[in-house]
């Protein structure tokens, strides 16, 4: 699989519509091709600038899109504490289907608001030094702050205007991926 990550302004026009198409085609490469996904929203609402999974979580899961399975809300978020958990209840609900994990990031200024999307897994917490597996056969990122010494700190006072701008091109980029697979 190419493992080329994308990188999107989430500022510039149609950044919905060209992460969707990145999402699609890497979706498309999986094997078997899916007709449905896993959405594995990390992140806690306590903290602002972490809460960006569980946002696109809570915002997907009330749109009951019949292909997204959706694991992270507001209301049930996913983080460290029960990952092991959620990731085992995935495997066994959802044993042929991608995960596509969705996690919040730190990044230089120039990288702020931007959005990845990538082949393969992210290793969430790597932003605040905590060491928990590689997640996802397909990665979204939110650079929601900059990168310092004091990443705890920079994700807490985080604008939530930053981090709602980004839920909402990401979820938009997400709905339009998965309208594209084949019917469930």
């Amino acid at each position: 699989m190419n493992c080329r990550t994308h990188y999107f302004n989430s500022r510039t026009p149609k950044a919905a519509l060209k992460m969707s198409t990145a999402l699609s085609s890497y979706l498309k490469k999986q094997k078997p091709a899916p007709n449905a996904l896993v959405l594995l929203c990390i992140g806690t609402d306590r903290v602002t600038g972490d809460s960006l999974g569980p946002l696109i979580g809570y915002k997907l899961s009330k749109q009951n899109i019949a292909n997204i399975h959706v694991y992270g809300t507001l209301q049930h978020p996913v983080h460290a504490l029960n990952l092991e958990t959620v990731l085992a209840e995935i495997k066994k609900e959802h044993p042929l289907l991608p995960v596509v994990a969705v996690d919040a990031s730190l990044g230089h200024e120039s990288d702020l608001e931007c959005i990845t999307v990538t082949p393969g897994s992210i290793r969430p917490g790597i932003g605040v030094d905590k060491n928990l597996r590689a997640v996802g056969d397909i990665s979204i990122t939110g650079v929601v702050s900059t990168v310092s010494p004091y990443a705890q700190i920079q994700l807490q006072t985080t604008r939530l205007h930053t981090v709602m701008h980004l839920a909402d091109i990401i979820c938009d980029g997400i709905t339009a991926a998965a309208a594209t697979l084949a019917p469930v």
